[in-house]
Formats: C-alpha cells, structure tokens, sequence
C-alpha cells in the first residue's frame, strides 16, 4: 500500500537543514581536533577553494559553526593525523579518512572514462609518461607540480615534463587514486605516494558496488533530510541520478519514506525523498540562535541554489566568474544568516595594508531594514571574524548600504 506522505513546512525544512548543516547551535565553546573532526564527520565533507577575500572557504565554513577552530587544528587532522584527506566530491573537498574505502571504489568506478580522457588529451605514450611520474616518486618523494618544470630553449621541441604535462601527470595519479596529497604549501599541492599518505587499514578497505550505492544514498540523506533523487546523486558526487532514484524505490518505506516540502514563497509542496527518520530528525531540531553569521560562499548551506530558494527564499549566486558590468552584487559577496532566515548580503575584504576588515556594501533582503539591534548584531559578528582573520578593526564604508533591485 503507497505510504501517506508527511507535510514539512519551509520553516521546518529550514529549521531541520540549519541543523544537520550544524548552524542551530551555538558557536561558543572549546574546540580540539576530536570535535573539529567530529564536526567534518557532521557535515560529510567541507569544500576547500583558494580564493582568500576574507579568508579561504573552508576556514571560514568551520568558523562560522566553531568559534574556538583555528586553521592550525585542521591542518594537523590533515597533516599529521591523517584523519582528514584531500580530494574530488563535487569539488575538491577535505574528507574524513574513515570514508577513504568508499572513495577507493570511486577511483575504480572513474579509472576507464578518466583514463580516456587523458588519454584523449596526450595521445601515444600516456601509459609510460604516468609510469614516468611514478618511478620518480618511488625515488624522490612527495613533489608539487612546478617541480616537473622544465622551461624549454628557443626552438626546443616540447615534451611531457613540460609544467602543464607534469600537472595532469599528477592530477590524473591523484584523481585515480594512486596519488594522494600530503599536504599544502602556499596553497600548492604536495603530491605522494598514497601508502605514504592514507594510513592503514583505510588504504586497503574495500566494498562492494551495491554497498557503496547504499552508502552514498544513505549518507546525503542523513546530511540533506531530505532531497530529489538528483540532489541526492549529487551530494557526494559518486553516483548517478538514475541510481538514487533506483534507490530511493527500492528502499522505501525502509531507509526513505515520502514527504511533501513547503516552499518559502507559498507554492505548492513538493513531493520528495526523506530519510526514514525525518519525523523524529524534525522533532529534535532546535530553534537556530538569533545571532547574525556571516556565511561564506562556498558554504553547504548555499551550494544548491535551487534547493536554498525554494526553502529559504533566498536567490544567491557567486559572481566570480560574472563580467564585472554584469555583476548584481559584487565579485565575492557573503551572506547573512540570522536565525533562520537569510536577512542579507555583504561585500567585505580583509584589507590587509590598513589591518582592516573593510566593509564595502550590504544589502538587506526586500522588506527587511537594518534595524539598530541587526546592526549591533552584525558588527558583534564582524568583529569575531576580524579578530578570527588577525585584523586591527571594522571599517564601514560610506554609503555602504544598499538598495537592492
């Protein structure tokens, strides 16, 4: 018999995926590497990305869940507990080691159409450039790419140790798991042997394909509460659509029972897949703080633009690679998460050379007003990411507040 389907609100969607996003506590408290970890464990994985405007996603994406994190903590889960590792979700991301077997069966599932690829790319002599790169490796130790940097004479034919074939050299090893990365250095890659990097018994852990669909539907599930079987494909990035939602049928009324989302507009509910426990998930998730958090743009919480809309209302968009003129809000803007509404938008930099944190505009979503107790909670917020970034001060430019539309 076809299960009723249970009613969430958007409020109580908003509520429940504040929570699993781990933004319905509060940040106070005492962090050390076990929570640091237990928190990464939380979230599934955090996305890393080199653009440092106020400071890099992934320490801003940690801050604003921990007040106490600091980057040194993370950079020893990575660097000297091995408990975290580097590599590819739907970006690169830092993982937590314990879920390596799983990414171990990616690598097999991905090694034919990347191989390909690369292939496709370099043509006759792939096979032995990559032997290449390994043997010098097994020799030499850990490198980065420019290490392969081999600038070419006037008139000098070109061959693989050229920067960029050394580069996909590396990309290709890392990507099909033969590499791994030891650590960062200036935001470079350092490249190893993967028995150098991942520790026993994570290294040689393996599962099966039906294990490892289980796996990935199961765990966005726990993370997303609850999503389309596309949403659901996506999280990690390992598996199809068609997959999820093969899943989704045949565990239902197991592991996934049916729901229909509110949306923050008023539109009709949707009809979506839920983890089976999403009732008592509902039940336990608290009310977020009222405080202000400045959420980067990388963050979990607005990766899915479509999903954040429908449920917060909220249209958000990173403009990076937008053409400056074409820009609505700016090149690298925040938002603003207060309880548990997204009330706003901040274009800020840390200015280094004036020790400030330099607040270039903001903008209220429509109907709200930078009210004095928004604005005391904003700078009380500003100022724990000033002080987290080492910077002197807060500095509001003139005319700072916008407009928006």
């Amino acid at each position: 018999m076809p299960q009723t389907p249970l009613a969430i609100t958007a409020a109580e969607g908003r509520r429940l995926i504040l929570h699993l996003n781990g933004l319905s506590g509060s940040p106070k408290g005492r962090m050390n590497g076990s929570a640091l970890l237990a928190l990464i464990e939380h979230l599934g994985f955090v996305q890393l990305d080199s653009v440092q405007v106020v400071a890099r996603a992934h320490h801003m994406i940690l801050f604003a869940r921990a007040a106490g994190y600091r980057p040194a903590m993370l950079r020893r889960l990575i660097e000297r507990e091995r408990d975290l590792f580097e590599h590819w979700t739907h970006d690169a991301a830092i993982i937590p080691t314990a879920l390596y077997p799983y990414w171990r069966h990616g690598f097999a599932r991905q090694r034919d159409a990347l191989t390909k690829r690369f292939r496709k790319w370099h043509g006759p002599g792939f096979e032995d450039a990559i032997e290449q790169v390994l043997a010098h490796l097994e020799t030499h130790g850990a490198v980065m790419s420019r290490d392969f940097a081999n600038p070419r004479k006037p008139g000098q034919a070109g061959g693989w140790w050229e920067w960029n074939d050394g580069k996909t050299a590396l990309e290709y090893l890392w990507r099909t798991g033969r590499l791994a990365i030891a650590r960062r250095r200036g935001f470079q890659k350092v490249y190893d042997l993967a028995e150098r990097v991942i520790p026993e018994p994570a290294r040689n852990g393996e599962v099966s394909d039906d294990t490892f669909i289980d796996w990935a539907c199961q765990g966005a599930l726990e993370r997303l509460g609850f999503g389309t079987p596309g949403e659901i494909a996506a999280f990690w990035g390992m598996i199809t659509t068609a997959e999820a939602k093969a899943w989704c049928e045949r565990r239902m009324g197991d592991a996934v029972i049916p729901v229909d989302v509110g949306a923050a507009d008023g539109a009709k509910p949707r009809r979506l897949f839920a983890r089976a426990d999403i009732a008592e998930a509902l039940a336990v998730a608290p009310k977020p703080p009222g405080r202000m958090r400045v959420i980067n743009p990388f963050d979990p919480l607005l990766r899915d633009r479509k999903r954040l809309a429908r449920l917060f209302g909220f249209d958000f968009r990173i403009e990076i690679f937008v053409p400056a003129a074409q820009r609505r809000y700016g090149y690298y803007v925040f938002a603003l998460l207060e309880g548990d509404r997204l009330v706003g938008r901040i274009d800020m930099k840390a200015d280094r050379p004036r020790d400030q944190l330099a607040v270039a505009a903001l903008w209220m979503e429509p109907g709200l007003r930078l009210t004095p107790a928004r604005r005391k909670r904003l700078e009380t917020e500003l100022n724990r990411l000033r002080r987290f970034t080492g910077l002197a001060r807060v500095r509001f430019a003139d005319g700072y507040l916008k407009r928006d539309g």
